[in-house]
């Protein structure tokens, strides 16, 4: 799912590590964690992670909490990305931007981002800065002021950035409208930025009432990497995070997706594009609901559209028709989500022929399968990258809390690289037969041309 931050709209976190096992399952294998987090909880219900880096004496300090914009009430679209602004505007103790002037003073940075199933507040600093930032994060989760002239002043600010990074971006606004098709009944298909209507009426009491239910340390979860042990860590967060009173999780309760029936088609004309961009998308399970199956989707997804010796690029690049190819899927989320399909043709290809194409590819590998070598090699470059997210100092704050924030196990990210290696190729073809199918899915075409009246 695409995310907004304060800044910018981003594509995602770093991918949660998918997990992969045969059928029927086998016992799960073991390995070495790729991050080697250690997790506590505090009494009053603040889930903690640990990522010693002893690297540098740095940190990333992240509070995550369970709520997005698919926890929002119907008609107040975008209510957790605007809370996410006014978590900046001051609380009883703070003034509007002094937050982020603090960290700033002491050579740190720091933001923030709102997606679907969490919103998340980060700051990386020094590593003896990191009570500061404890403590002014856990005032705002329990101190904060929403003064109603801020909150004025602030709305203008979002339908602002709704304008600049939604509105004034055809794909974007082309991937708004693909999900409205896509998610018939599921919240999941409304922007995470919020419906312009709808953000110009959220009342600054809902705000406050929204803050009251879902930022409480119940309801959040502590990321700490770098240069700390976890009794620093948990000795700092009784300290700060530990003086809140207890608060119980949130049970998400949301609408579900009834069984996809009927191709869904979408045909958006900007005049600001000037080659056609195709999607097609697939309501597929979350790791939550389907894991054995979401690995194979995730291994599907490499060996249809992970660059030059993939499938899709092999069928439409290659050959001239398409400039561009890929197909994405992320198993992190709370509810069923979506596999995609994307090719961006050539000048003078006609959008037809690329339908046909990718049809063609869909056929054969349901027909035909996928071979022994096509899944060795996806599982050889997807683990490659599990080497990398090791030296970054946000790339396991940001995977560990995004993994925890939908409620699966730190073992769905730790173990990853262990359990990616079951994957078959019977497994790989079996997910494709129950996802792939062109009856259940909504193809779209972003072309150029004047916008309908």
């Amino acid at each position: 799912m695409p995310e907004l931050d304060r800044r910018t709209v981003i594509a995602g976190l770093p991918a949660a590590a998918i997990l992969a096992a045969s059928t029927p399952a086998p016992a799960r294998p073991t390995g070495t964690p790729v991050f080697g987090a250690e997790t506590f909880t505090l009494p009053n219900g603040l889930t903690a992670a640990v990522i010693p880096m002893r690297r540098a004496p740095v940190v990333a300090h992240m509070v995550w909490y369970r709520v997005g914009g698919a926890d929002e009430p119907p008609g107040l679209s975008g209510m957790a990305h605007f809370l996410e602004h006014m978590m900046f505007k001051g609380t009883t103790t703070l003034g509007p931007g002094e937050f982020s002037r603090r960290v700033a003073r002491e050579g740190g940075r720091d933001n923030a981002f709102t997606g679907h199933d969490y919103t998340g507040y980060f700051q990386q600093v020094a590593a003896d800065r990191l009570e500061l930032v404890m403590r002014m994060e856990a005032d705002r989760m329990a101190n904060l002021a929403l003064d109603a002239r801020e909150t004025e002043s602030e709305r203008l600010v979002i339908l602002e950035e709704r304008r600049q990074v939604i509105d004034n971006v055809p794909t974007r606004r082309f991937r708004e409208r693909l999900a409205t098709l896509l998610y018939l009944n599921h919240p999941y298909g409304r922007p995470i930025i919020g419906w312009e209507h709808e953000i110009r009426a959220i009342p600054r009491e809902a705000l406050l009432k929204f803050h009251e239910r879902f930022y409480g340390p119940g309801n959040a979860i502590l990321v700490v990497q770098g240069d700390v042990t976890t009794e620093q860590v948990r000795r700092l967060a009784e300290a700060t995070y530990g003086q809140a009173p207890p608060s119980p999780r949130v049970e998400r309760v949301r609408p579900q997706e009834p069984p996809a029936e009927g191709e869904r088609r979408l045909v958006l004309p900007d005049p600001r594009v000037r080659e056609p961009q195709m999607a097609r998308l697939f309501l597929a399970p979350s790791a939550r609901a389907e894991p054995d199956e979401s690995d194979a989707l995730q291994v599907l997804a490499h060996i249809l559209g992970s660059g030059p010796t993939s499938r899709l690029w092999r069928a439409l690049v290659d050959p001239g028709l398409a400039a561009s190819t890929s197909a994405s899927y992320g198993g992190d989320t709370v509810d069923a989500t979506e596999f995609g399909l994307h090719a961006n043709p050539r000048p003078g290809v006609e959008p037809a022929r690329i339908e046909e194409a990718v049809g063609d590819v869909i056929a054969r590998l349901l027909d035909e399968g996928v071979t022994d070598a096509e899944v060795a090699q996806a599982i050889r470059q997807m683990t490659a990258g599990a080497a990398f997210a090791r030296d970054s100092l946000m790339g396991g704050a940001r995977t560990i809390g995004a993994t925890l924030a939908v409620d699966l196990p730190l073992d769905h990210v730790e173990q990853w690289p262990a359990r990616i290696a079951t994957v078959t190729p019977a497994r790989v073809v079996e997910a494709a037969r129950a996802v792939l199918r062109r009856d259940a899915a909504v193809t779209g075409w972003l072309m150029p041309g004047e916008r309908r009246a």
